[in-house]
Order: C-alpha cells, then sequence, then structure tokens
C-alpha cells in the first residue's frame, strides 16, 4: 500500500492538482503571429468582406468606422504622434501590420476572442487598414500581403537588443 501511494504521488505536481499540458493542447494554444507575417495561416480577406464582419462584430465597441466609442479609435491620428495629443490608431501608432491580425485573432470580439475565423480575421484586417488608407477598397489581403503591408510608424520602434529575443 506504502508503494502505491508513493508512485501515485510522484504523478502529481507539487501542490497536489493539475497535470502537464500534452503537445496537442500547447499547438492549440500557439497560435502567435511574428511582426513579420511569420505563422500567418493560409486563407484571405477583403475590405468588403471586412466591412461586413466588422458591422457585425466590431462596430458596436469601435463605431461604424473605426472612430471609438467603448472600445478604442482605430483609425486616424497619423501625423499626431510626435505631438502634444498623439492619437494611437492602428493606422498612426502600431508599427506592424501582422501584428494587427495576432491581435485580433487572439482578443476580438471581446466577448468571444478566437471565434472569428482566419478568413474574417484577415477581412476585419483588411477593412481597418483600409480605414486608415494603408490599402485600398478593392484590396484582399493573405499572409503575403499582409506582411509587405508598410505601417507609417514602423521606423520610430527599436529593437529589443537582448540576447534571449528572438529578432
Amino acid at each position: 500500500m506504502l508503494c502505491t501511494f508513493g508512485s501515485v504521488a510522484q504523478a502529481q505536481s507539487p501542490y497536489g492538482i493539475g497535470r502537464p499540458a500534452t503537445s496537442a493542447e500547447i499547438a492549440g494554444w500557439n497560435i502567435d503571429i511574428g511582426r513579420d507575417g511569420s505563422n500567418l495561416p493560409n486563407g484571405s480577406g477583403s475590405v468588403s468582406r471586412g466591412r461586413e464582419v466588422f458591422a457585425q462584430q466590431c462596430a458596436s465597441c469601435h463605431g461604424e468606422k473605426g472612430e471609438g466609442g467603448l472600445g478604442d479609435r482605430l483609425a486616424g491620428g497619423q501625423g499626431t504622434i510626435g505631438t502634444a495629443r498623439p492619437i494611437r490608431t492602428v493606422g498612426s501608432y502600431w508599427p506592424y501590420a501582422p501584428t494587427l491580425f495576432d491581435y485580433i485573432r487572439r482578443a476580438m470580439p471581446q466577448n468571444a476572442p478566437q471565434s472569428l475565423s482566419d478568413e474574417d480575421v484577415y477581412a476585419v484586417s483588411a477593412y481597418v487598414l483600409n480605414l486608415n488608407g494603408l490599402v485600398g477598397a478593392d484590396a484582399t489581403l493573405d499572409a503575403k500581403l499582409l506582411a509587405a503591408v508598410k505601417m507609417p510608424n514602423r521606423d520610430r520602434f527599436v529593437g529589443d537588443a537582448r540576447p534571449d529575443v528572438k529578432k
């Protein structure tokens, strides 16, 4: 009986609860997107589809055209970052377009994060970038095209030179 108790105790965590995550569980949460677009999924989305999804899923917080409301303002503000009253939006502040996809996929809509399909996330990304004048109204974005979008504030950010940070 003592031997059985010892083997059970060894299988448990130090606190007697939980278990190690499986590889499949870890893979399910490994959805981060690099600033260079690494790990962007297959798929694509158009500005016109993004307008529809945004109206259904985003406008109640961010306004019909990204002007803000309960949620942050997403559009406008270009040229204000170096002023006394900067307006931080996707178009004026964010340095890399793929991180927009990453944030929307992980955290939006706030009441149902990770509920949008990859195609709808591409579409909403395209729409928000269009609101900021960064892609045309007829644009359709995929991994390659999203990674190629040059954000206006990109050169004002500096890399992290610590040796433990992937460049």
